[in-house]
């Protein structure tokens, strides 16, 4: 089996997607944002705040190509796709699902903007990121998947029965 892919904005619920597909799947879970914060022992919002948004992402995309694995749920931090060699790394070896919610959602969902380890680019706000990441998303995805209205059980069967048809 190859692996799966969640990419989706911040608060679209990637990492416990990710979770209850590995355990549904019987695959590894793999959370990249953990990975860095584990590689580096420092928090991301740590690295972004100290080194900036650019820093960052290059320590993101060095991340990304030095996973080795198959089998396995990985989500992915938001900013991932602003890298295209991480994401061409990632296409190449396993199936993209891209979480989708509206902005009112995600807005909704972060409550810790300042800590959570989102990637800004100065005078950037919550809309004009979730504009200028949407188009991103929508192309590298093999798989949508909207999660802004739905209850978080139909979000996962649906990713499951979508990925069947891919995997």
């Amino acid at each position: 089996m190859k692996n799966i892919i969640i990419i989706g904005m911040p608060g679209a619920g990637k990492s416990t997607m990710g979770v209850i597909l590995a355990k549904t799947l019987g695959l590894k879970f793999i959370d990249t944002d953990i990975v860095i914060q584990e590689k580096s022992g420092r928090l991301l919002q740590d690295i972004i705040d100290g080194e900036g948004p650019a820093a960052f992402l290059a320590i993101e995309e060095k991340t990304i190509l030095s996973l080795q694995c198959r089998n396995a749920v990985i989500a992915t931090g938001g900013s991932v796709v602003f890298s295209g060699k991480a994401m061409e790394y990632l296409k190449s070896g396993g199936l993209v699902i891209y979480l989708r919610i509206s902005f009112e959602e995600m807005e909704k969902r972060l409550n810790n903007i300042t800590t959570r380890g989102i990637v800004l680019h100065a005078g950037q706000g919550l809309r004009d990121m979730y504009n200028e990441r949407v188009p991103l998303y929508e192309q590298y995805a093999d798989i949508t998947i909207d999660c802004s209205d739905e209850h978080f059980e139909d979000c996962v069967r649906n990713a499951i029965d979508k990925s069947d048809e891919f995997i």
